[in-house]
């Protein structure tokens, strides 16, 4: 079923509070370093805002293990978030009790008020359903807003849902269209490339998109498996011995749907791990003593070949140790050419959107997924409690 959005539901002069994801990071000076996050939910709290909405809005940050932690305040995003919106974002300083509900009943149409932290209480991430009722309390409508936290069952993304109206935002309706498109009715050719460094965290991932697409690409440190699975040394390179045999499933796999899978032809490899190692270029078998770090040239020529004529590409993980200059060229190049191809291009995953970001072409990507470890729970085709539980479109 479609979930219903903020254009299904009346909103005029309503409280609405939404759940965004500003788990941003912070420098030594408590600054949000990076606000990537908090503007991906801008056009839901504008839209809010244009309806005359009083506008609550909540969040985690960090791990702080159900205690209050100074660390962990969301009060830094409140001040980055007055900027964004050219407006004065009040702040409180906890997400239930009397003094919230009293800031929340002196707001008028077109505030905004961001709540501390919800992880500072331990009933957050059970579920606790009084918890999650007295979140409810503070609004007559919910929004999701946090596709990266939709895998998660808690008090905020699933038990608040059964004692509010509740519709997603215009960030997880667009998580929604762009992976779910990808994955339940992609225009072929049909291209993912999945990197990473361990197999053990993507077996269901490459399993399932095996079902779905024309060539499947693997990069990174997973690779070596591959490679060790088909006959290759590989050196001292990243292996994960106990998942050969997965990776020798998986080869067959492909071979059975009749899948190409392409695994790097050549390496970038370094005598130890680091960004200043001795590094040579080695076709095939990689000697003892090195390390692959990146995928070669000619793997990079294949890759690119593969992309020219695809229709929709998906991407989630590094081609390399992209962190390390020296290494990233692999990572990076896979960046510039999603940006220059005529295809419905998807890129999630940390580092993929970094890099996506680092080569300045986010804005030539079709969409880059906010969801991390959400993402890879629904390319999968794991069902996301966050997503299940918003009232169905009739």
């Amino acid at each position: 079923m479609t979930k219903k959005t903020i254009r299904d539901i009346d909103l005029n002069e309503k409280k609405v509070i939404i759940r965004v994801d500003f788990n941003v990071p912070l420098d030594d000076h408590q600054q949000v370093s990076d606000d990537t996050r908090i503007q991906s939910t801008i056009p839901t709290i504008q839209y809010c805002l244009e309806k005359h909405c009083k506008v609550i809005l909540m969040s985690h940050l960090g791990r702080p293990d159900g205690k209050v932690n100074k660390k962990y305040s969301l009060l830094p995003v409140a001040k980055r978030l007055s900027e964004i919106l050219k407006m004065d974002v009040s702040f409180a300083h906890d997400c239930i009790g009397n003094e919230v509900k009293a800031q929340v009943t002196k707001l008028k149409s077109g505030d905004v008020l961001l709540l501390e932290n919800l992880r500072f209480h331990p009933e957050e991430e059970k579920n606790d359903s009084d918890f999650a009722k007295q979140l409810s309390e503070l609004a007559d409508i919910y929004v999701n807003d946090a596709f990266g936290t939709a895998h998660r069952a808690h008090a905020s993304t699933e038990g608040i849902t059964k004692f509010l109206p509740s519709v997603s935002g215009f960030l997880i309706e667009k998580e929604l269209k762009y992976l779910g498109q990808a994955l339940s009715k992609p225009e072929k050719p049909f291209i993912a490339i999945i990197g990473g460094s361990k197999i053990s965290t993507k077996i269901t991932v490459l399993k399932n998109l095996l079902e779905k697409v024309n060539t499947l690409i693997i990069g990174g440190g997973m690779s070596y498996t591959f490679c060790k699975a088909e006959g290759w040394l590989i050196g001292n390179s990243l292996l994960e011995d106990e998942y050969i045999e997965t990776a020798k499933q998986i080869i067959e796999l492909a071979k059975s749907k009749k899948v190409e899978l392409v695994i790097p032809v050549d390496h970038i490899v370094a005598n130890k791990f680091e960004n200043n190692a001795r590094v040579k270029e080695v076709v095939g078998d990689i000697p003892d003593g090195f390390i692959g770090m990146d995928i070669g040239p000619r793997t990079i020529d294949l890759i690119k070949l593969k992309l020219k004529d695809a229709k929709t590409v998906l991407w989630n993980g590094p081609l390399g140790v992209f962190e390390m200059e020296n290494f990233s060229k692999g990572t990076n190049t896979v960046a510039e050419t999603l940006a220059n191809i005529k295809a419905i291009t998807v890129v999630g995953g940390g580092d993929s959107v970094s890099a996506i970001n680092q080569c300045g072409v986010a804005d030539k990507i079709t969409h880059i997924s906010t969801g991390g470890g959400a993402s890879i729970e629904f390319i999968e085709g794991k069902k996301l409690p966050g997503i299940e539980a918003l009232n169905d479109l009739a």
